[in-house]
């Protein structure tokens, strides 16, 4: 090499050199921290005899291999923070920071987590003290913050919905899709394109977004729901409430609810919701006809929450005794409804159903049973329970338990448990991955008053482990965020449908027609159940 290209090879070096000497000063200067590929060891340190406190908490849990950076704040205080983030194999991360918001590079996260399935993942946090007493170190270590990598992925998005949480009405709500990979939102569908109607009760078919429904509220353009088929939309001239797909995707089971919402004078939570009247019906895709049954809506009974099990042949549901005669106003004994488990055989090929049984009694419990899920091998039953009613996300009470299909199908008994993960608020909203071992379910622990969505690990044997808040750039977020995310929903690929696509279809005025063609829980064959329900009725 001559003599000259040595001297522009040592120059670039420098120039390098230089660079990051800048990117280590703006980074420090800004409190933005920085991140290191060579290893900076700290010697000198004082031991502290526990983990440091952290925000939010992402301490003793099972994290999933795909998942974003799990950046967090360190609340310890101190002049400068260090963090490194190791496991069995590949490099350390290493970051060091000014600002105790602790960073973490997304690709290194990733190569870190994806070469270390079902290993440990180590936190060692270091904060330097601003003044230290003499003849002591300036670094103090707290103890390793441990959690373990699952060997099996989440599902790669998370769609909800997002709405404030107002007592009566709404200026602004949306569904929107995560990425959980990354920290890439979008939205889906906002009532910005239909003049500030409501929607909810998004919907999927085993985990894709091939076959799904969103529900549309609008005082301008109609009750109806948007079922959208591999691209196509079809706009369904009829209100669907809590609605399930048959894993066939041929069929889907929805209830039809009479809802009320009114106040308590005083509590925690003065909100509270009634169905005054409701019952099962469901629609039949490729004759696009919505049918029901007199054994899914009895004029006795109240029905809803439908979820199919994963082979398709039984539907699950909720029910409960429907003892007052009038339909417009709240009865008194409110805090008595108690909703049963219940399930009903049923024959797609011949379009049957069988009869009713009953999988756990209210009477039984003491609780009013709700939201059962079941995991797509079959196996478990995620439902809720609280004091009363049919609303959990409103009651402090509404906890997580589950059951073990399997083994009831052998002693004949279903035992179910109340899960470990649950707080003293409302845990709500759930449902499972494709591969049935992660739960996403919505609680209201940070606050009392927002629900935010939370993921957590269900391992073989049912075992459902410490939940992690659904993970955010800045780990400050959700400190200042004003929104509520509601229903959950975990999917395989994102929506591909465009939302002014969608939003056209909500618009335009030709619907498929939804009608019964047979007698309900009201009088008048033919037609849905009539309500006088103000279309300005928020719920989560």
């Amino acid at each position: 090499m001559s003599k000259h290209y040595r001297y522009l090879l040592i120059l670039l070096t420098l120039v390098i050199l230089s660079a990051g000497v800048v990117v280590y000063a703006l980074h420090n200067s800004t409190g933005t921290g920085l991140f290191l590929l060579a290893e900076r060891n700290i010697d000198q340190y004082s031991s502290i005899d526990r983990p440091p406190k952290i925000h939010p908490d992402y301490r003793e849990t099972v994290i999933p291999p795909n998942i974003a950076p799990l950046n967090f704040l360190v609340e310890e205080s101190g002049s400068q923070y260090c963090v490194k983030i190791h496991s069995k194999k590949g490099r350390a991360i290493q970051i060091f920071s000014r600002s105790p918001k602790i960073m973490i590079p997304q690709n290194r996260w990733h190569e870190l987590l994806s070469a270390n399935r079902g290993e440990q993942l180590n936190f060692d946090v270091f904060v330097k003290t601003a003044n230290p007493p003499a003849g002591t170190a300036q670094w103090n270590r707290f103890s390793s913050i441990t959690n373990q990598i699952a060997n099996e992925d989440i599902d790669g998005f998370l769609v909800y919905r997002k709405i404030h949480p107002g007592h009566g009405f709404w200026r602004k709500m949306g569904i929107y899709q995560r990425d959980l990979h990354r920290f890439d939102e979008s939205l889906i569908l906002d009532n910005n394109y239909f003049k500030g109607g409501c929607l909810n009760c998004h919907t999927f078919c085993n985990n894709r977004t091939d076959k799904m429904f969103i529900g549309i509220r609008s005082a301008l353009y109609g009750s109806s729901v948007l079922l959208i088929e591999d691209g196509d939309v079809n706009k369904i001239g009829t209100k669907f409430g809590y609605t399930s797909w048959h894993p066939s995707g041929r069929v889907a089971a929805y209830s039809i609810n009479k809802v009320h919402q009114f106040f308590h004078t005083a509590a925690s939570e003065v909100r509270d919701v009634i169905d005054i009247d409701s019952l099962l019906a469901y629609y039949i895709v490729d004759s696009k006809t919505i049918k029901t049954s007199p054994q899914i809506s009895k004029k006795d009974r109240l029905e809803t929450y439908p979820t199919w099990s994963a082979d398709g042949r039984y539907l699950y549901f909720c029910s409960a005794p429907l003892t007052w005669s009038a339909r417009d106003i709240i009865p008194g004994n409110f805090n008595e409804i108690k909703y049963d488990l219940v399930r009903i055989s049923y024959d797609i090929d011949s379009d049957t159903w069988g009869e009713l049984e009953t999988v756990l009694s209210a009477q039984d419990t003491g609780l009013s049973i709700l939201l059962p899920r079941i995991s797509p091998d079959g196996r478990w039953l995620l439902f809720c329970m609280c004091n009363y009613g049919c609303f959990p996300v409103y009651q402090e009470s509404s906890d997580l338990y589950i059951i073990d299909l399997e083994a009831a199908q052998g002693t004949g008994k279903y035992e179910y448990r109340r899960l470990e993960i649950n707080s003293d608020k409302s845990e709500s909203w759930h449902s499972w991955s494709s591969n049935g071992r992660w739960i996403a379910f919505s609680s209201k622990r940070q606050s009392g008053v927002f629900t935010r969505t939370y993921l957590s690990y269900v391992d073989r044997q049912g075992r459902i482990y410490n939940p992690l808040l659904l993970p955010q750039k800045d780990p400050t977020y959700y400190d200042s965020c004003l929104w509520t995310y509601s229903v959950p929903e975990l999917i395989l690929e994102p929506v591909g449908v465009k939302k002014e696509k969608l939003g056209r279809f909500v618009r335009r005025p030709q619907t498929t027609p939804g009608q019964i063609p047979v007698t309900m829980a009201t009088p008048k064959a033919g037609t849905l159940p009539e309500t006088t329900e103000p279309w300005l009725i928020g719920r989560e």
